[in-house]
């Protein structure tokens, strides 16, 4: 899975670098919630949105949760406590309907996606593209023949109402609203995201992207994605964002859905690059049926806080389950990130590799959960986790939860921990590369073997990405 293009394609994506998403439009919203969370939020977000009384009542029960939960303490960060939910701005919306032409984008949208390279990404190698600005999409397109393939990709708004029955049999199945504080969070004022259907035996060959862009200040943005790959179907979904640097705190609080029916295939790639005033607290999980397989690709980069597990429950029987993460932690960013496997049928495997790096007084966490109960059989997981901290004062830590009751079974975890020291950089220095440099160098080396694993087009933005980090950690 997975699509190549040239390097000549790549210089044109301009999409996740630090240095092009940092700006910011006025723009004229027609659909504004206000300030704080309450049933009259609720009820703004589903007049505007025109939601059936389900979605209503859904949206309402998650908002008590959400109030009855406390903020986490066992698995969370203390930074958590730096956000104030009634000074963040809930739902806010250009226009409530995506258009298929980037003709039709009003401008003072369109303006944002063309200096991010959107249109022009999906000109070059995307079989669709979605782009959100704020709480909604603003475009939304997908290739005719994948169409006539039956494959349906569509905003969550559409979904939820052009295609009730495949979309209410599985939304809120896989992370139902009781899940944490930020799903519920997301439960009752999600807007935007991605709905997907792969009809069976469809292989989707090019990738399918979705572009979150956070415009505004004092925001929380809160999209849903659900995916749905139909028996042995496969697709591949990657998923870009930004935002500028505001004084005032963000809230990015996602959920992501994947269902893998038997034999299926998925693969979501991330790769985020907030600005460090965002609060990124997603939870993404998928469910894997018989021989099917999910795979996420993350990579974490800016932001004040992430916290973020990709999961896969493995329920049916030979189901495979990979999570492939790399974080980079700068000063003032704190990155909370790992995985979660649950292996609930026999003969069931999963794999997680971890890296993270610390810069400057930035600090990163491997936070993992493994869990093969009783009675299951032949299950096999293995985990890895390696940091690298870049100087004296970062850190980093490691919280794997292996538990393990089942006969037959084989569990496997190695954690590294390496340092780049001054005498290597020193040493770099005197081969005629400068500090930003050896470091950016030696940060490469240590997730070379990981980046491989993205798409091109993915992997050569990332390495852009980490050498303007490093320029920015030094001096």
């Amino acid at each position: 899975m997975g699509h190549n293009v040239g390097v000549e394609a790549q210089e044109e994506l301009q999409g996740i670098s630090p240095e092009v998403g940092n700006f910011y439009y006025d723009v004229d919203y027609a659909y504004d919630a206000g300030y704080g969370l309450s049933e009259k939020t609720i009820d703004y977000i589903c007049d505007v949105k025109g939601d059936p009384e389900w979605i209503r009542q859904f949206r309402k029960r998650a908002l008590e949760i959400f109030l009855q939960k406390p903020l986490p303490t066992h698995w969370a960060s203390k930074l958590l406590e730096e956000i104030d939910f009634d000074r963040i701005r809930y739902y806010l919306a250009h226009d409530r309907r995506p258009r298929r032409s980037w003709d039709e984008v009003p401008d003072a949208v369109k303006r944002t996606f063309e200096r991010l390279g959107i249109p022009e990404q999906e000109r070059k190698f995307l079989a669709g593209v979605e782009a959100q600005f704020d709480s909604e999409a603003a475009y939304s397109n997908i290739k005719a023949s994948l169409e006539k393939q039956g494959v349906i990709f569509v905003g969550s708004t559409e979904g939820l109402h052009q295609y009730p029955e495949i979309f209410r049999r599985w939304f809120g199945k896989v992370v139902p609203p009781g899940d944490n504080k930020f799903a519920a969070l997301n439960s009752a004022v999600f807007s935007g995201g991605s709905f997907i259907y792969v009809p069976p035996g469809v292989r989707v060959s090019h990738p399918l992207q979705a572009y979150f862009r956070i415009n505004a200040p004092s925001f929380g943005q809160f999209e849903r994605t659900l995916i749905i790959a139909d028996e042995g179907a496969e697709v591949t979904y990657m998923e870009g964002c930004t935002a500028p640097r505001f004084d005032t705190a963000t809230l990015h609080s996602a959920v992501v859905e994947l269902v893998a029916l038997p034999g299926a295939k998925i693969q979501y790639i991330t790769v985020q690059n907030w600005s460090a005033n965002v609060f990124n607290l997603v939870t993404k999980r998928g469910l894997a049926h018989e021989e099917a397989e999910i795979k996420w690709i993350d990579c974490n980069i800016g932001s004040r806080l992430t916290m973020k597990y990709p999961g896969v429950i493995l329920k049916g029987r030979k189901a495979r389950g990979e999570v492939v993460s790399i974080a980079l932690a700068n000063t003032g960013q704190h990155q909370d990130t790992g995985a979660k496997m649950i292996h609930a049928a026999d003969e069931t495997t999963s794999l997680i590799t971890s890296k993270s790096i610390s810069i400057g007084s930035g600090r990163a966490t491997y936070r993992g959960m493994v869990s093969i109960p009783s009675g299951r059989k032949g299950c096999k997981n293995h985990t890895e986790c390696d940091a690298l901290l870049i100087n004296t004062v970062s850190r980093t830590d490691t919280y794997p939860a292996i538990t393990v009751r089942g006969d037959r079974n084989f569990v496997q975890h190695e954690a590294t921990v390496s340092r780049v020291s001054a005498e290597q950089i020193f040493y770099m220095q005197q081969r005629g590369l400068s500090e930003a440099e050896a470091m950016s160098l030696a940060v490469n080396g240590f997730v070379n073997d990981l980046v491989r694993q993205f798409p091109l087009e993915y992997s050569v933005e990332l390495k852009r990405l980490i050498d303007l980090e490093m320029e920015g950690s030094v001096g």
